[in-house]
This record gives C-alpha cells, structure tokens and sequence, in this order.
C-alpha cells in the first residue's frame, strides 16, 4: 500500500510543474497589465517602469516563472497583489468552503447514485430506461443552468433555501447547511447520472454471475444478495465513476460558487484572473492540481483494499 501511494505522489511533482507552467503562460496572455492597474491611469511612466520592475514584469517569462518557482521550493507562494495577504492565507480562508461543496457533491451524488442504480438494476426494464434517460439529462445539463434553475425556483419563488451567500457553520449550524442545500444538489446532478449508470451496469453483469445464482439456489435472502454480495463485486466500476464525478466538481464549483456568491476558492480564481492577480492565479490551479491527485490517489487505495492484486500492479 505505501509503494503505490509513494509511486503516485512521486508521479505527481511533474504534474503540479507543468500546471503551475500552462497557468503562468496562459495568463502572459491576457490583456492588461497588472501594474497599470494597481496605479490607474494617472501614475507617471517613471511610476510605472518602477512598480513593473518590483513585479518581475520587466523580465522574460521563463526568468519571471523561475522566480515563481524558486519560490515554491522555499515555501513562499507570493502575495496578492492588490490586498498584498498571503496566497497560502487566502487559500486557506476559502479552501474550506469548496471543500464543503466538493465533498457534499461527491457524498450526495454517491449514496443517490448508487441507490438508484440497484434499484433500477433489480426492479425491471422500465426502472432501467428511466435510469436512462435521468443519465442523459444529468449528462447533458450544464450546472450553473441547474444552479441558475434552482435558485429561481427553491429560491425566490417557494423561498425555501437562501439565494445567496454563505453563513460559517460557527455561527448557525442551520443557516450553514440551508445555504449549501442548492449549491449541493446543482453540483451533484452529472455525479449522480453518471454513478447511477455505472452502478446499474455493473450489478446486471454481477447478478448474472455463477456464484449470485448458487447464492440465490441456497436460499440466501435477495437482500442480502443484493447489497452484500453484488453490490461488493461492483465495487471498483462504482469506484471509479466516484472518483471520475468527483474530479469534475471541483472545476464546476467554480461556476456554482459564482451563481450563489459562495466565497470559495472558485469565486477568488475568477476575481484574481479579471484583476491580473497572477500570483493568486496560480496559487489556486496547483491547489485544484493537488485536489484532483488526492481523489485519484484515493480511488487507487480503495482499488487496492477492493482487489489485493492491484497491489503489485
């Protein structure tokens, strides 16, 4: 188990380089100079030149990304630089919340999914087209439209959950939870699509087994078939379609985060690339880098604990 976490995380470090070298380079590319912006249109060139140079900005792009990169090696990730606060400080303060929206997703899109698919698995063909035609909806569906869609409804026409904003879980457990409920749901449509299918797909081909059907000529009870013995052999198809849906929520909480105004790291990505506040920028793509490493890096554990042989691959 530790050689493959250690094979991983050593395949990683070339990974979080060529992201961090993608996101300096894309964002050479967009218009506006930070430094003009920090001094608006009134400073004088020799202001300009002056704040361009305690930037870095007066250098090549590879010696400006050395710089950042040395950096990195040093601990120091940079500091915004219009609030001049610590990346690694405005990470940390808005990290928690996508986290909390990623991992609600994953959870709500996981025991919904998994649930629908056995059930569509074992109730006839009916239950399987609609599981079907559900897949292709929550396939098809952008997130930010169910978020938009939501909000509209549960929102500001029934009033039930707030449309906007966030409230810390010190300060009201309640308010916490009924703020995340629509940001949740609207995140976990396309995991739940594809878990559901994944699952269904899966539990037909396990129920058709030898050994399901010596189970089922011994009189083992089809609940305990079901969710003890098939639901275990599906264990790594389902696996991967968690890890695959939850990769793909932490690039759509982005969006999501911007409908309801969450202050998540995905709002902060937004607002650092429309200031040109490229070391805020950078900062947040190798955290969404590391969060994407970690999912994978957990579905190879639960692939390993699932399936011993895995281990010596």
């Amino acid at each position: 188990m530790s050689s493959i976490i250690l094979r991983r995380l050593a395949l990683s470090v070339p990974l979080l380089v060529v992201v961090s070298a993608i996101t300096s380079l894309l964002e050479s590319f967009v218009p506006g100079d930070p430094a003009r912006t920090l001094l608006g249109i009134n400073a004088t060139p020799e202001q300009y030149d002056a704040l361009r140079a305690t930037l870095h900005l007066d250098k090549p792009f590879v010696e400006q990304y050395w710089l950042y990169l040395s950096g990195i090696l040093h601990g120091d990730f940079g500091n915004s630089l219009f609030s001049g606060e610590s990346v690694l400080g405005v990470i940390g303060e808005r990290l928690p919340v996508t986290l909390t929206l990623v991992i609600g997703a994953a959870v709500l899109s996981t025991l919904v999914g998994v649930l629908l698919g056995v059930y569509s698995a074992t109730r006839g063909r009916f239950s399987r087209r609609l599981i079907d035609v559900v897949s292709l909806l929550g396939s098809a569906l952008p997130n930010f439209w169910l978020a938009l869609m939501l909000m509209s409804l549960f929102a500001v026409r029934f009033q039930l959950f707030p449309a906007t904003g966030y409230t810390p879980f010190s300060q009201s457990p309640g308010q916490w939870a009924a703020g995340l409920v629509l940001p949740v749901v609207s995140l976990s449509i396309g995991g739940v699509a594809l878990i559901s299918k994944v699952t269904r797909d899966a539990m037909l081909s396990t129920l058709a087994l030898d050994h399901i059907r010596t189970l089922r000529a011994s009189g083992v009870p089809p609940a305990s078939i079901v969710w003890k013995h098939a639901l275990r052999g599906c264990g790594m198809p389902v696996a991967t379609a968690v890890g695959l849906s939850t990769i793909a929520f932490i690039p759509g909480s982005i969006l999501v985060e911007n409908v309801f105004t969450l202050p998540g790291l995905g709002t902060t990505v937004v607002d650092a690339t429309n200031q040109h506040d490229l070391p805020v920028v950078q900062g947040a793509a190798i955290t969404f880098t590391v969060l994407v490493i970690a999912v994978n890096l957990l579905v190879d554990v639960v692939y390993s604990l699932l399936n011993p042989k895995v281990r010596v691959a």
